[in-house]
């Protein structure tokens, strides 16, 4: 009789550890597919020239005033259709804006401003969101050869003001999600501790200890 008691209390917390396995792995999995972008979203993407700390100041100067300016035209429109007419239509001003940008900044670099359905974008991985690589719509800058960190945001519906490192609310455009953000976990070494003998009541009870 004590070994059958033994043995169903055995089988009942296997099934509730394996049965806690599962609930978590769906809860992580869940939390690192979480997206805070909808489907239907127009994105601002911001090349640097280089990762040159002048270069990166220019490309946060122009981050600041084309997202100001676009978030302007889009703040009131609930449809993506009208945002990405209005977008399209003021190409040539955000092209002057930046160009203005550069100007003031005394900077060498010419500047392209397109928009497109297929601009690339890389995996991201920030804290514990994940944001899939693939081609999105977007406005795409790309100041100088375009080889130093990018940002982007959402520009419609209007998610500049998203801290996209951490998924928080943020102000005064500490918003940035930089390439050279990306580092690789450190693996922390667990310090060797001695045994600890526990004695399991069943097993007292059945006389096996």
């Amino acid at each position: 009789m004590k070994k059958l008691v033994f043995f169903a209390f055995i089988s009942f917390i296997l099934f509730i550890t394996v049965l806690r396995g599962i609930n978590y792995q769906d809860t992580v999995q869940g939390k690192e597919q979480y997206q805070v972008i909808p489907d239907e979203a127009i994105r601002l993407r911001i090349l640097a020239n280089s990762d040159d700390d002048d270069d990166q100041e220019v490309k946060r100067i122009v981050r600041n005033e084309v997202s100001d300016q676009i978030s302007e035209w889009v703040e009131h429109l609930t449809s993506i259709e009208e945002a990405r007419q209005v977008i399209k239509s003021r190409i040539p001003e955000i092209i002057e804006n930046v160009e203005n940008v550069l100007i003031q900044e005394d900077s060498k670099h010419a500047a392209e401003v397109s928009y497109g359905e297929n601009v690339t974008f890389p995996l991201k991985m920030y804290d514990s969101y994940v944001y899939p690589p693939g081609e999105y719509e977007a406005v795409l800058i790309t100041i100088g050869e375009g080889k130093g960190a990018n940002w982007w945001c959402v520009l419609f519906p209007p998610l500049c003001f998203l801290d996209f490192s951490s998924g928080s609310l943020v102000s005064d455009h500490q918003d940035e999600v930089d390439d050279e953000e990306i580092e690789e976990d450190e693996m922390e070494k667990e310090e060797d501790e001695e045994p600890v003998k526990v004695k399991f009541f069943l097993f007292e009870w059945l006389g096996w200890t």
